[in-house]
């Protein structure tokens, strides 16, 4: 299993903008993606522009075709627009 946490800080005025492409993202990938597991942005409690995708994945082949699929390869460009900084995206495996 792979995990990854994704963390965008975004920029006040583009939070709408991003909120709006991140909703097709989400649902596209859980309606299209064999092997996602989890899914899902989650919103910063003390910084509330601090979004970050939580996802789990079966294997390395899931993610792989998930980041090949269209409504990834057509989002995720678009959002470095709304961001302040580039996302830190971290990818995990379990150890224990």
């Amino acid at each position: 299993m792979i995990r990854i946490v994704a963390k965008n800080l975004v920029k006040a005025d583009k939070m709408d903008a991003f909120l709006d492409m991140a909703k097709v993202l989400v649902r596209e990938t859980r309606d299209k993606d064999a092997g996602c597991i989890r899914y899902e942005l989650v919103q910063g409690i003390d910084n509330p522009r601090l979004l970050t995708f939580l996802e789990e994945w079966e294997d390395q082949e899931a993610l792989d075709k998930h980041m090949a699929a269209p409504h990834f390869t057509d989002i995720v460009p678009r959002f470095a627009d709304c961001l302040e900084e580039p996302a830190e995206v971290t990818l995990y495996k379990e150890l224990l």
